[in-house]
């Protein structure tokens, strides 16, 4: 209903890769967020509209020109239909209206589906489009590619059609259509709702007509419910219902349509909400898209209701009036938002029970991302708007107020100006829907006002649910999202999901739930049809995330532990199986240990659980514990329903889970397992004190006491017990250590240190301990450390018990120092005096020791010595994190504060950078100008840097390059000078973005720049130091983004390489491409900018695909930035799964191409220095690989690749192989695949040469006898060998090129001769009369004197004037004597009659086919002759034919029945090849006459471009082996301008060859000037002459015999044009012949050679030619046949492409109509073999009348078929017969060429012909009804053709003939003898023979 854009243009089919056809399995987005795309269909043009059937079995999609049909699940294709482009013009009137002619230009015309509504009931599919004017048909709905009602009907019950009943829908594509189909009770009928905007579109070209009965288009109603019933009278469908009153439409004055604009959105039917009567309503919902007028409703989105009648009467007899549409109709306006920032326009409305949910938008504001209008949904509730339509009419007619309803005056039928009191009491009907007496149409002024629940951007669709206590809505997006939000009671959203269904795709207004299955939802995008299942649960895989999520349709089956939709759990009807999403996460499952926490020493342990949320009662189930590992315990149910309890056994002790080392404790997870499934689980925890010591043995006790399991400190045993009852003197409080800061000790130094004990049983709580001996004893090693420091622990151990010590809840520590480790220099080493170490540095020695002595040391240390400063320079404006390196560097931070300058400029120390005399960090401060100075260190004493410190200015001069994309990721480059200063440096974009993967040098810097939001110009800033810019008018513009618009090929080989070819724009701002196929790992491919608009991209391999797999998607970097269509920008509110990226390009992998040599042999011979042909054979393959991405290489020399086809490959080298190398492989690469398929050895006689000589050299010493003898013998034999070998090599040498010669053919002369092929004037088709009499005679008939042909006649003046037949069965006088033709009249009139007697006729025939000398002949006489006589009565004729061959079936099923109707041996066999010829005739010539024509003209053409044998008639290009010229003559083209007085052309241009006979250039000419004059009106050859003007006064008549033919052996030659030396663009003049020339009667012997050299002797010329002929091998000429086959090709394919299509999806109405008789009678006789039905079906058309027609031309055409024609289309005859059978070919080297010449193309025509059988098969099938009205028309189209008394008669001498045997066959049979049918054939033999006999006594 909604329109497609304007604009819109079908979608190139390169862009749906292998879409459709049969449709293949699609890449779906995987569910997310709740819901999931189950199935697409793709469409390859813009979609319109969809509609459902009633249980949803099939899906109705139509888009721009096609229709489809859908099964309901899967979305399989099951029909379509084409119906447009068509030529249409907006000027014109449809062309089924017959009285209305049209003179302005049509053009082809996109046709846009408006309306698709099916009509269950009447199994019908109303589909209208905006051609034609809004023209509707009327479909089956089980075969949407069939029409159920044609209309108008025509034929030869025309009805009377006006426009009103043709223009139903809107015209334009735009324009906004929507319908209804409303059912009346009672059988009443269908009627259409149909409401449609007012286009004007050619509407001032149309003539007013004020006529009700005649509205045109321009007067279409906006509103009418128009007839439907389409098994009813055809004069009313699509009237205007009820009567044609304007009170039964809604039409828009024509002065106010262009303020009064309607726009409609949806129509939909709704019961009342008022009881009791729930009166059926027709709602529209509509906006008013232009201005209103003074008394119109203000609101535009509106809502109007009309009524449909009582309910009663719609439900019940139907029998009461209908309201008229206008007295019930009232609008009211719908407000979506306050009256400030209302949501004026409506989108799209769902009625949902009581309330209607409706999607409005801001008419104009853009809103929300990328200019797309924000939208909001609002709901209103049906009781609301009826009480305001009973209110709004009482106010008008009972009380009226002022400003609340009003008469639409805009409307024709609006019958007041304003509302008025009158004096009467409504009825609720009358409240409700009006009355006749009552001004209508009304609108309510006020609109009818609700508050969005929800807000969005682009919204375009609403669908609406009611599941489990929540609102489910789904709303689809302008983007092609679909989102799913959940409203409870109060219309408040609770939760929200989104999916991508087809990314950038609007979702259409109208979204349907499957009514099979309400899970399933559809919905349309622009071109997508999409099955979403409305939840995804098992996404969620525990409880709390199922109910967590609020989505309505999940909840949780428990005792299925899945999240699941109700009806997919089990027992869902149950209480407590399944929770939803409304009962809260509280309800999920649980259940709670009472006791989590056991002891490991309890005994017999026990589990007691208790069960929460929602389980269903558990009583009688089979319940027990499970602790995994295959371990369960019995359990068992205690309490009651509501409060359950499960007591089960712990698991045994032994298989207590180990405990890890460092663990007091194991957790256990126990499940409930409910009838061998665990449903619930919970964790218990198995703790043992006695670790809890072990493991902190320094702090036992604290530990114990302090776990939070039940454990006791025995402080006698030391341990930790789990039962009290173990310890005898349990302690509360812990023996411990106090913890106390130690100060540093030096290294090797006897310390004392105290140790302070809380909790002790000791008498003194205080302590002294000697560390020395304490270290003796445990520690002495620990004492002495190397390290700079060390820290010890301190721990008191129990002397009984080594491995127990006094708690040290806080670990106690000793640091041990070392003054020699870890102190470089004099500052290091004073320095450590802040960490309490005490050391002194000694000068002397360099180094740091022990301050132990109390001998004065001094405490300066050296001037610092700085090493190193970097960096060497930095800005003026300072800011630079100076380091300096070096010794002394201060003892302390605060030694070095404020001590650091740099000339007289400070640099402040920074303390986190500072380290101890070896590093400095400072911030520089600012300098007024540039200078250069040391770094200065003072530190006590003063050090300087050997190296400056320079400040400097940076300068910023340019950015290169200027612009880039908005996505960011171009690499600039920022040149200036001394760019590489200071510490920090920042490039900023805008002042906020920086410019990200620094590097610099002096002179540039380079980066890469960030995206952008808009395209614009903006400032790059280069900042150091983070200080002010540098730069102050640098900028950078940022434009558009390249957009990749498609690639391909869409194809490549796994092993990658394959060159794909990006088209767009932009391309002129990337700088680096890359290239990512996702799923077959993450290798990218560098790609290849070439122009603004190419990029070339190798494919990457595949990793981990396979072959044939779904198309993987493609991503494309550019400039390091993953390339995305520049999609609006998401809302805030948008969940991130909805910002999911989506590839828009896919890339399909197929097997690497395999390649071998034409026998697969693995080695080539070649002998250097001769041209090599390479011929490579390749598998067929889905890639499409062109012949530029194939190379061939021999070692490294490229092979020239010359031809490629899916099969084969040739490549030549031209250049010599002569290498060092003996052997070469032979390679062939595709992309990154490398193959060799062979290796090429070059062939040498060097090495048998000198293995020759060696052995020579052997004999020759071993006996020079026997070598003198052997060298005689040699030399003889050398000599022989030799000879023969040059002969060999002259023979292969004409044999290689006489093949390089073919194969130069094959290739050059596969033109397409369609450009020669042109005939100024139509196809000589025979008339039919003519087309009967020679298909039903084709040969001479005994009963005629002569046979049947076309009388030829002298070419005269008036040539082309129709010659008259006279043919005696041709209308025309029965010629017979006066005195005799009364009662012979009589006798053939009562024969006549008993022939229409189907129980004589069927007992005459099988009489006389029972007799021996009825020969065949014979019965296909008779067969010709009835179906002559009974042609008027073609029903008859059908029936005696089906009953004959039900006899003939019922003989050859008990026998072979795939033998029937193989051959023409009986009557009946005859008359279905006569009865399929007259009823083919039509679409003979309608379809298959001019491809048929075309390939006999190119057959002939073909023939004469070469030389042809003047005496055999044999030809150089021919399709038939036994007519090919197996001689190579040399043949060159003349043109001839030739003057001929005929065939109304005066001179032309002829092309012969200079070794055509006189006599074929006669042909030739003739065929030139007479090719618009049918055969029979031509001259013969004998009857014209030929003239040639050699010079101005010379002249010579040619002739093929004359004083200057050359004589060979005493043989005369036949004259050439070569031996008269006719030149090129000689002129001739041919002119008709004046007598006989009768040279040419001569009987003599020509020689087959027509030319050869004149200069030559004849002794030379005859061995010349008899020694090539003893050297060339004639099959060698073979190729010819190619050459000439693949010229033909494409007329061979459009003849059967012709022949097997199905025209208008309805095949010819005889072939469907015997097919399905044919599958009866097999079905009623048990043959089920689909075998046996293909011969039949074969045999009864293909072999019966195709291969009949094809032998035959002539039957069909006045055209001459010479012998040779004949013989090629025998070739093409048998390839049609194969075709047609079942039988595979098993066809070798030895088969005939006729068979192996279309060998490769037999499958697939094979599979053409099982296709149209199956096409048939699965059409509607015929009723005998329509099939008698397409005889009977046949019988009258061809009425008084035929004259029948000479058929009767000739008959009748059949009947006399065999008179005894028929007489006792009448005899024989019941019904005959019943009905006295022998007399009465007596009476016919008597009326006869005696008027014969008079008759012949008197001649």
């Amino acid at each position: 209903m909604a329109p497609a854009p304007a604009g819109a243009e079908p979608r190139s089919p390169a862009l749906l890769p292998r879409l459709l056809l049969p449709l293949l399995p699609l890449l779906l987005p995987g569910r997310a967020a709740g819901l999931e795309v189950q199935r697409k269909f793709l469409s390859p043009t813009p979609t319109n509209n969809f509609a459902l059937d009633g249980p949803g079995s099939r899906v109705y999609l139509a888009a721009v020109n096609r229709l489809f049909q859908l099964s309901g699940g899967e979305l399989a294709l099951e029909a379509e239909a084409a119906v447009g482009p068509v030529l249409d013009s907006p000027l014109c009137h449809a062309p089924q209206l017959p009285q209305a002619s049209c003179e302005h230009p049509k053009v082809l015309t996109n046709n846009y589906n408006k309306i698709l509504q099916p009509d269950p009931e009447q199994g019908v599919l109303v589909v209208c489009g905006s051609i034609y004017q809004g023209l509707c048909q009327l479909r089956s709905m089980a075969n949407i590619s069939a029409v159920a009602v044609r209309f108008p009907p025509g034929g030869s019950d025309p009805v009377t059609v006006f426009p009103s009943m043709l223009n139903v829908a809107a015209n334009h594509p735009n324009a906004s259509t929507v319908g209804l189909v409303l059912r009346r009770g009672g059988g009443g009928g269908a009627r259409l709702l149909v409401a449609a905007t007012y286009t004007g579109f050619g509407s001032p070209f149309f003539p007013r007509n004020r006529s009700l009965e005649d509205h045109r288009f321009e007067n279409t109603p906006e509103i009418a419910i128009r007839a439907l019933n389409a098994r009813g009278d055809l004069a009313k469908l699509f009237t205007f219902d009820i009567n044609p009153s304007d009170d039964n439409i809604f039409k828009i004055k024509q002065g106010a349509k262009a303020r009064h604009k309607l726009s409609f959105v949806r129509a939909f039917l709704q019961r009342g909400a008022a009881p009791p009567a729930r009166r059926p309503y027709a709602y529209l919902a509509l906006n008013s898209e232009a201005n209103a007028g003074d008394k119109e409703s203000p609101s535009h989105s509106l809502l109007a209701r009309i009524c449909l009648g009582e309910a009663a009467e719609a439900t019940l007899n139907g029998s009461g009036e209908t309201k008229k549409l206008t007295e019930s109709y009232i609008q009211l306006g719908l407000r979506c938002g306050g009256a400030a920032d209302a949501f004026t326009r409506l989108v799209s409305v769902f009625p949902a029970r009581e309330l209607l949910f409706g999607v409005f938008e801001r008419a104009g504001a853009g809103g929300g991302g990328g200019g797309r209008p924000q939208s909001a949904l609002c709901v209103f509730r049906f009781a609301e708007i009826e009480e305001t339509i009973r209110a709004a009419r009482n106010s008008c007619f009972v009380s009226p107020s002022a400003g609340m309803v009003t008469v639409l005056d805009s409307v024709v039928q609006g019958t007041g100006p304003a509302c008025e009191k009158r004096n009467i009491q409504l009825q609720p009907e009358q409240l409700d829907c009006g009355a006749a007496h009552l001004q209508h149409p009304l609108a309510i002024v006020n609109p009818v006002t609700a508050t969005p629940v929800f807000t969005y951007s682009g919204l375009t669709a609403v669908a609406v649910a009611s599941v489990n206590n929540y609102t489910v809505v789904f709303l689809g997006t302008a983007s092609g999202g679909l989102l799913k939000i959940n409203l409870d009671s109060t219309m408040k959203v609770i939760s929200r999901r989104s999916i991508s269904v087809a990314y950038g795709e609007p979702v259409h207004p109208i979204m349907q739930f499957d009514p099979s299955d309400s899970t399933y939802l559809y919905l349309m995008t622009s071109y997508q049809m999409t099955r979403v299942k409305v939840a995804a649960c098992n996404q969620y895989l525990t409880c709390t995330e199922c109910l967590a999520a609020a989505d309505a349709y999940c909840g949780w089956c428990t005792m299925e532990t899945r999240c699941s939709l109700q009806h997919e759990c089990t027992n869902f009807t149950g209480a407590n199986f399944w929770a939803s999403a409304s009962e809260g996460v509280q309800q999920c499952p649980s259940m709670t240990i009472l006791e989590p926490e056991i002891n490991i020493d309890k005994e017999n342990p026990a589990l007691i659980i208790q069960i929460n949320g929602t389980i269903p009662n558990l009583n009688g189930t089979n319940i027990s514990c499970d602790y995994g590992n295959n371990i369960h315990t019995v359990a068992r149910v205690a309490g009651d329903y509501v409060n359950q309890f499960i007591y089960c056994s712990l698991l045994p002790r032994e298989t207590y889970p180990a405990f890890p080392d460092d663990q007091d404790h194991v957790v256990v997870e126990t499940a409930l397992r409910v009838n061998s499934k665990n449903i619930i689980r919970a964790n218990f925890t198995i703790y043992d004190c006695k670790r809890t010591g072990n493991i902190y043995p320094k702090r036992a006790c604290t530990s114990c006491l302090s776990t939070r399991w039940k454990c006791h400190w025995c402080p006698s045993t030391y341990t930790c017990v789990s039962n009290h009852s173990q310890c005898d003197d349990k302690k509360i409080d812990c023996p411990r250590i106090v913890p106390a800061s130690l100060d540093p000790m030096p290294t090797g130094v006897s310390r004392d240190i105290m140790i302070s004990l809380a909790n002790t049983t000791f008498s003194k709580p205080r302590m002294l301990l000697n560390f020395l001996s304490f270290c003796l004893f445990v520690f002495c090693v620990q004492l002495h450390t190397s390290e700079k420091s060390h820290l010890f622990p301190v721990n008191l151990q129990l002397k009984d018990r080594p491995d127990r010590f006094i708690d040290s809840p806080e670990m106690m520590t000793v640091e041990v120092y070392n003054c020699a480790t870890g102190s470089a220099d004099c500052s290091q080493c004073l320095g450590r005096e802040d960490l309490g170490h005490r050391c002194v540095w000694s000068e002397s020695s360099s180094s740091c020791r022990l301050h132990s002595e109390p001998s004065q040391v001094s405490d300066i240390c050296p001037a610092p010595e700085i090493k190193k400063i970097e960096p060497l320079r930095g800005p003026l404006e300072g800011g630079t994190l100076l380091t300096i390196r070096g010794r002394n560097l201060g003892r302390r931070f605060s030694d070095v504060l404020g001590a650091v300058r740099i000339g007289s400029v400070q640099c402040a120390p920074l303390p986190d950078r500072y380290v101890v005399s070896e590093a400095i960090v400072c911030q520089t401060g600012e300098a007024q100008e540039a200078f250069s100075d040391v770094v200065a260190v003072n530190v006590s004493r003063e050090g300087k840097s050997r190296e400056r410190y320079s400040y400097v200015l940076p300068v910023v001069q340019s950015i290169a390059p200027p612009n880039g994309p908005k996505a960011g990721g171009t690499r600039v480059t920022i040149r200036g000078s001394r760019l590489d200063v200071g510490s920090e440096l920042r490039v900023l974009v805008n002042t906020s973005k920086q410019c990200t993967d620094l590097s610099r040098n002096d002179s540039t810097i380079t980066c890469t720049m960030p995206s952008a939001e808009l395209t614009t110009a903006v400032r790059v800033c280069v900042q150091f130091e983070n200080k002010s810019c540098a730069s102050y008018n640098i900028t950078f513009k940022y434009e558009k983004n390249p957009i990749i618009s498609d690639i391909n090929p869409k194809k490549s080989q796994i092993s990658g390489g394959r060159i794909i070819t990006l088209e767009g724009r932009g391309f002129e701002l990337v700088q680096n491409v890359s290239m990512v196929v996702r799923g077959i790992g993450r290798e990218q491919t560098s790609c290849k900018v070439h122009t603004d608009t190419v990029i070339t991209c190798p494919s990457p391999a595949a990793s981990n695909i396979t072959a044939g797999s779904k198309p993987a998607p493609v991503d494309f970097y550019l400039n390091g930035r993953l390339y995305a269509d520049d999609r609006p920008a998401l809302d805030e509110e948008m969940y991130p799964e909805e910002a999911l990226h989506i590839s828009k390009f896919s890339l399909e992998y197929y097997a690497d191409p395999q390649f071998f040599t034409a026998k697969k042999e693995k080695w080539i011979k070649h002998h250097p220095g001769e041209p090599l042909t390479l011929v490579i054979h390749k598998e067929p393959d889905s890639l499409g690989l062109e012949s530029n991405e194939y190379q061939v290489k021999i070692g490294l020399i490229s092979c020239e690749i010359q031809i490629v086809s899916d099969k084969v490959i040739h490549c030549s080298v031209n250049e010599s192989l002569s290498t060092s190398e003996r052997q070469l492989p032979v390679t062939i690469q595709v992309g990154k695949f490398n193959y060799t398929i062979a290796m090429l050895h070059l062939g040498g006689g060097e090495t048998a040469i000198i293995v020759s000589i060696v052995i020579c050299s052997i004999l020759l010493v071993l006996s020079v006898v026997a070598l003198f003898v052997f060298c005689t013998k040699s030399r003889r034999a050398e000599r022989y060998w030799q000879k023969t070998l040059l002969q060999m090599e002259e023979m292969e040498s004409q044999i290689r090129e006489e093949i390089r010669k073919g194969f130069a053919e094959l290739q050059t002369d596969m033109t397409d001769l369609t450009k020669e092929l042109n005939r100024s004037q139509g196809i000589p088709f025979l008339e039919y009369k003519h087309f009967v009499t020679r298909t039903f005679f084709p040969k001479c008939s005994s009963l005629y004197e002569e046979c049947y042909i076309l009388p030829s006649q002298q070419l005269s003046s008036q040539v082309g004037s129709q010659v008259q037949e006279t043919h005696p069965l041709l209308v025309g006088e029965w010629k017979i004597p006066e005195n005799c033709r009364p009662n012979m009249e009589e006798g053939i009139s009562l024969f006549s009659t008993l022939l229409n007697n189907k129980h004589f006729l069927i007992v005459f025939v099988h009489a006389l086919e029972q007799q021996k000398d009825f020969a065949v002949r014979d019965r296909c006489n008779l067969a010709s002759l009835l179906t002559i006589a009974l042609h008027g009565k073609l029903e008859y004729y059908t029936s005696i034919m089906k009953d004959l061959l039900v006899d003939l079936i019922d003989a050859s099923a008990s026998k072979n029945p795939k033998l029937m109707l193989r051959r023409t041996e009986s009557v009946v066999e005859k008359m279905l090849t006569n009865w399929m010829s007259i009823c083919m005739y039509s679409y003979l010539r309608e379809t298959v006459g001019e491809p048929f024509f075309l390939l006999i003209c190119a057959i002939k053409q073909q023939i004469n471009k070469g030389s042809i044998d003047a005496i055999t008639g044999k030809a150089r290009y021919t399709l038939n082996e036994e007519w090919l010229l197996r001689e190579n003559i040399e043949a060159k083209p003349r043109n001839l301008n030739v003057s001929f007085q005929g065939c109304g052309m005066d001179s032309l241009s002829v092309r012969a060859m200079d070794t055509d006979t006189l006599s074929q250039v006669k042909e030739k000419i003739l065929e030139a000037f007479c090719k618009n004059v049918p055969y029979s009106q031509w001259p013969r050859v004998e009857d014209v002459d030929l003239e040639w003007f050699a010079t101005s006064t010379d002249s010579y008549i040619l002739r093929d015999l004359d004083d200057t033919s050359v004589v060979e052996d005493g043989r005369k030659k036949l004259n050439t044009l070569a031996h008269y030396k006719i030149p090129e663009g000689a002129s001739l003049a041919m002119s008709l012949s004046d007598k006989k020339d009768t040279t040419s009667t001569l009987n003599m012997c020509f020689i087959l050679d027509q030319v050869l050299p004149t200069d030559e002797s004849v002794e030379h010329k005859k061995s010349h030619r008899q020694s090539h002929r003893k050297k060339v091998l004639p099959e060698i000429y073979l190729t010819r046949l190619l050459s000439t086959k693949g010229t033909l090709q494409k007329f061979l394919d459009d003849l059967f492409k012709a022949i097997l299509s199905i025209r208008d999806d309805k095949p010819p109405v005889a072939v469907k109509y015997f097919f399905d008789f044919l599958e009866e009678q097999a079905e009623k006789r048990g043959i089920t073999d689909p075998d046996t039905m293909h011969i039949w079906k074969t045999n009864s058309l293909p072999l019966r009348f195709w291969v009949n027609i094809l032998k035959n031309p002539q039957f069909v055409f006045d055209i001459d078929k010479t012998d040779h024609i004949d013989a090629c289309l025998s070739v093409i005859a048998q390839a049609f017969i194969d075709a047609c059978s079942l039988s595979d070919l098993q066809l070798g080297k030895d088969s005939p060429t006729n068979k192996l010449l279309y060998a490769k193309e037999i499958p697939e025509y094979r599979k053409i012909v099982q296709r149209y059988y199956k096409q048939i098969h699965d059409m509607p099938p015929l009723s005998e009804q329509e099939m008698n009205a397409h005889l009977a028309e046949e019988s009258r189209k061809y009425r008084n053709e035929f004259n029948t008394n000479v058929a009767m008669a000739e008959i009748y001498k059949y009947a006399k003939r065999y008179r005894s045997q028929i007489v006792a066959a009448l005899d024989a049979n019941p019904t005959t003898k019943r009905t006295q049918l022998q007399h009465k054939f007596e009476q016919v033999i008597a009326l006869m023979e005696d008027n014969i006999y008079e008759c012949c006594s008197e001649a």
